[in-house]
């Protein structure tokens, strides 16, 4: 895990209140100040505050839900152990009456795709889908994945197999896409859940292979802000926000280099739609399954999020300003 660079948080609203809440306390202050430098472990984090560790991860736990902190589970010599690290290093407060903008500089769509519209899928148990409310449909049966109650889903797990999207391609005619990034709350998917379970991930855009990342495990036990009243804690309740980013250069996955593959070798101009699939490879290691949380499940409010950034060539600008 890296250290997170210079990264400017823009917020607003409900999201807003939250992150001062978070910040009202000289501790978590003094945790945001620790981690601006290095990834600390839990015990490491611990021992730099002079604090228990269950007010550690207390205060963690704040951080993390306000989406100040990232934190994800490694294998360690003795199980699992939690590794944390800063998000932003800036964060910019729009008051009541602004809407929350890009630069003028960057121009870009934003589309936000629940997690139970999906297009097409192909799934093995164990295997499932859930509304904010109840279970669609029988548990550990892929039919259920094809109930027209699906489009409801805000979790879905699968054992193997995968599910594709449809993403509207609402980039203004004329202009180059830059820059493809899409984000998702993930995990492994094993029965009830396991701390240790790692499952090689693995994203595909326009059927590209974008690059593939290893899930430390199937993560639940604890209740979260986001899980309905009616879920239990004993099954999976949250996941890691993972950040898939495809440049002219390369791909990558939370700043980290993934693969070769660049946006041009999407093939996005003068499509209608741009196909995302999530997925386990027949080929992958660990085959440990897929937990897809959407914006009423886990700890992030936000469903798959696709971010296209594209430019115009200067004449064309020139003539929509005009």
């Amino acid at each position: 895990m890296a250290v997170s660079g210079s990264k400017l948080l823009k917020i607003g609203g409900a999201t807003g209140r939250k992150v001062i809440r978070a910040l009202d306390s000289d501790v978590r202050l003094l945790i945001l100040g620790i981690l601006s430098h290095e990834v600390m472990n839990l015990t490491e984090l611990t021992a730099a505050l002079g604090i228990p560790l269950s007010t550690t991860g207390f205060h963690v736990k704040h951080l993390e839900e306000a989406g100040l902190l990232h934190v994800e589970y490694q294998p360690g010599s003795r199980g699992s152990q939690k590794l944390v690290s800063k998000r932003y290093d800036e964060i910019l407060f729009e008051l009541p009456g602004a809407a929350i903008k890009t630069s003028e500089e960057e121009d870009m769509v934003e589309i936000s795709m629940p997690v139970g519209n999906y297009s097409l899928c192909d799934v093995q148990p164990t295997c499932g889908l859930a509304s904010e409310f109840k279970i669609i449909a029988r548990i550990d049966d892929p039919r259920s994945f094809f109930e027209p109650e699906h489009v409801n889903a805000q979790i879905l797990w699968f054992g193997n197999g995968y599910v594709e999207y449809q993403f509207p391609n609402n980039v203004p005619v004329g202009a180059h896409i830059q820059e493809l990034e899409l984000s998702m709350e993930l995990c492994s998917e094993a029965p009830q859940y396991a701390l240790d379970w790692p499952s090689d991930i693995t994203l595909w855009v326009n059927d590209q292979e974008i690059g593939t990342w290893t899930s430390p495990g199937d993560l639940g036990g604890v209740r979260t802000a986001l899980m309905p009243d009616w879920w239990i804690t004993h099954q999976s309740t949250y996941g890691l926000l993972k950040r898939w980013k495809v440049s002219p250069e390369h791909s990558s996955i939370d700043d980290e280099f993934l693969s070769a593959q660049t946006v041009n070798d999407l093939k996005l101009k003068g499509q209608n739609y741009i196909k995302v699939r999530i997925g386990i490879k027949p080929d992958a290691v660990n085959v440990g399954g897929v937990n897809l949380f959407g914006k009423k499940f886990g700890n992030h409010p936000q469903d798959i999020l696709m971010r296209i950034r594209y430019q115009f060539d200067e004449d064309v600008r020139h003539y929509r300003l005009q």
